[in-house]
């Protein structure tokens, strides 16, 4: 009886089940994963990638040999995934998720947009996936950088730096997009409604130097709804200022600088006393 039991453990501990226990295992992968997130525009760009280390390996033209397609990370190929159509390096590249690749160079990298995304490093890359090709100047680094960093650098609503930073080497192309015609299509759009968004449009035309004119009207509008915000009158006096009128600009400033003074609102202070400054008279 005893045998019997011991068998009938043993089979259990060797069955399917057991052993799909003990498949569900978690372990770090050695190369740590990120995901990073840029808002761009009207969208967002997502950067899904693992990061390896040096470990006091020589990199580009060591590990990773020069003039072979390289995933550009551990595991799988790095992707990149976009909710809007955005311009790199002057290609379109429309939403969707798309592999990152990169042909590292001595003077000169390839990257590559692929339209497989999903794939384990580059071993089943097929060139007849591309979407576009370009080729960039790698810089020397001024410190050495242990793991594989991919960021965006200076960010702006129309353009961006994409960067791969590793060891000694960097990389880095340009992404854009002129999202401003249909920003102001969703502005005239919105201007339709029961709400009018007088304020934040009147700013994103300031910023922009779109419709001035309207603008000033729209910030009109706002202010007059809001009569007492410091910020309010900041604005207004921007759009006086830049539309011209500079006695008026002047004086909203004026009455804006004393309701952020009453309010100890140090910002608006600040800012108001900078209208004034500009308009030459603090």
């Amino acid at each position: 009886m005893k045998k019997v039991l011991f068998m009938a453990i043993a089979f259990l501990a060797l069955s399917p089940g057991a052993f799909a226990q003990e498949i569900k295992l978690k372990i770090p992968a050695s190369s740590t994963g990120q995901r990073i997130e840029q808002d761009f525009g009207l969208g967002i760009i997502s950067v899904t990638y693992y990061r390896p280390n040096t470990k006091g390996r020589k990199i580009f033209g060591g590990m990773e040999p020069y003039g072979a397609v390289w995933r550009t990370g551990a595991n799988n190929a790095t992707v990149i995934k976009l909710t809007d159509t955005i311009q790199v390096e002057g290609h379109t590249l429309a939403p969707g998720a798309y592999a990152l690749f990169t042909i590292p160079g001595v003077d000169e990298w390839t990257i590559i947009f692929n339209k497989k995304a999903a794939q384990w490093g580059a071993y089943a890359y097929d060139e007849k996936d591309d979407l576009f090709r370009f080729k960039v100047k790698p810089f020397k680094l001024a410190g050495k950088v242990e793991t594989l960093t991919l960021q965006f650098a200076d960010v702006t609503q129309e353009k961006c730096k994409f960067q791969i930073l590793w060891e000694n080497t960097g990389v880095s192309f340009n992404l854009t997009n002129n999202p401003d015609d249909r920003i102001m299509a969703n502005i005239l759009e919105a201007m339709k409604g029961e709400k009018k968004p007088y304020y934040m449009s009147a700013i994103w035309c300031y910023n922009h130097n779109r419709n001035l004119e309207q603008a000033l009207g729209w910030m009109q509008e706002a202010e007059k709804a809001n009569p007492a915000a410091d910020n309010m009158k900041y604005w207004l006096a921007r759009l006086q200022l830049k539309t011209g009128n500079k006695e008026a600009a002047i004086a909203t400033a004026k009455a804006g600088l004393k309701l952020a003074e009453d309010s100890r609102d140090a910002e608006y202070a600040r800012l108001n006393k900078e209208v004034l400054q500009d308009a030459g008279v603090m």
